[in-house]
């Protein structure tokens, strides 16, 4: 019921605050064929090298570096973008083993459509997208390049990866509003009627010195789980040579108890993260993350473990820029609360070490 009365308010706000707008628009509009924009294409690829000393690749507890002593690529991606007016599209396709980790949810292909939307831009700030896009939650994004550490932290590994549904979204000078609706969490395509509701509240300082972000799915995945997640990034530019990033998130699971189908208590994962950035020149970057996950109720990574637990990860990562090159050594120390990593190959042990060296390429 909550889902319908979303649904319907969504689209009454959006279709009042569309009429406002179609009549305060001109009567005409003179663009022509001769003007429309070229498509705009741009891409990336990565590739990368991990030594854990468990010597064991399953020691890798997060997304896209499953591996050991062995060179791996990551994935190729191509994007294309194309605007006429207030009408858009974006198409961005991928290849490659990070893709399909990416789309876990769809048949196992290396080739995946990662995003495709279609997005309608009123003159009052008002913007409507429909389709498949990179989820909002948290702080890091799927593309290799857009991240200054490679590997992957918890909180996006067990969050969402992408939505597809529908949203709109509303600037209001430096504060912004997103709400959505959506398939269940990972899914371009289901047989399911149940939809997730997403969300987000954005804002910042005049000189973007500081920016916030709190986001929010919920929804049933299926029709005895109801999922909540909450999720805040802070960013904030500290001053000459060096910027901080946060993320926090909680996720409350509900599942149905008793004979009335009642949902019972909720259980919660939760993880911080602190990014602590230095360019300390055009071509030489430094990024420190540090990140608790609690994991105590055994729905992520702690699954095995009698009483869950918890892991502390620290990464150091270093970004040599040279072009559209970055070379990105990285060396990641994980301690958990639980023996869930091994020691080559069948001694249980609380402690991982990993080096990992990658090589991303965009234009």
């Amino acid at each position: 019921m909550l889902q319908k009365i979303f649904a319907t308010g969504l689209a009454f706000f959006c279709l009042s605050t569309a009429t406002q707008a179609q009549e305060a628009a001109p009567a005409a509009d003179t663009t022509t064929a001769a003007t429309a924009p070229a498509l705009v294409f741009s891409g990336s690829a990565d590739a990368y090298y991990r030594y854990d000393f468990g010597e064991m690749a399953a020691n890798n507890k997060t997304s896209f570096t499953n591996s050991h002593n062995s060179f791996e690529l990551g994935m190729i991606s191509l994007k294309a973008e194309h605007s006429i007016g207030k009408v858009g599209m974006v198409a961005d396709v991928g290849f490659g083993k990070r893709a399909e980790d990416f789309s876990y949810a769809d048949d196992k292909t290396r080739f995946i459509i990662k995003q495709l939307y279609l997005s309608y831009a009123f003159k009052n700030g008002l913007k409507i997208t429909a389709g498949s896009w990179a989820t909002h939650v948290g702080y890091e994004l799927v593309d290799a390049y857009a991240n200054r550490n490679y590997s992957m932290s918890y909180m996006f590994s067990y969050g969402p990866f992408f939505h597809t549904g529908i949203k709109a979204e509303k600037t209001f000078g430096k504060t912004g509003l997103m709400l959505g609706i959506a398939n269940p969490t990972d899914l371009k395509s289901t047989t399911l009627s149940n939809k997730y509701i997403i969300g987000q509240v954005s804002t910042a300082t005049k000189d973007d010195a500081l920016k916030a972000y709190l986001n929010y799915q919920g929804g049933k995945p299926t029709d005895s789980v109801l999922v909540n997640q909450l999720d805040l990034v802070v960013l904030a530019a500290l001053g000459g040579k060096f910027s901080l990033g946060a993320n926090g998130t909680i996720s409350n699971v509900q599942f149905k108890t008793g004979s009335e189908g009642d949902f019972g208590d909720g259980l919660q994962w939760f993880g911080a993260a602190l990014y602590l950035n230095a360019d300390l020149s055009e071509h030489f970057w430094l990024t420190l993350r540090t990140e608790y996950f609690d994991d105590a109720k055994q729905l992520n990574v702690f699954g095995a473990a009698p009483a869950g637990g918890n892991v502390l990860a620290a990464t150091l990562s270093a970004n040599f820029k040279v072009e559209g090159l970055t070379v990105i050594p990285e060396i990641r120390f994980e301690k958990a609360s639980e023996q869930i990593f091994l020691n080559t190959p069948d001694k249980p042990t609380d402690t991982s070490t990993s080096l990992l060296v990658a090589a991303v390429y965009k234009f």
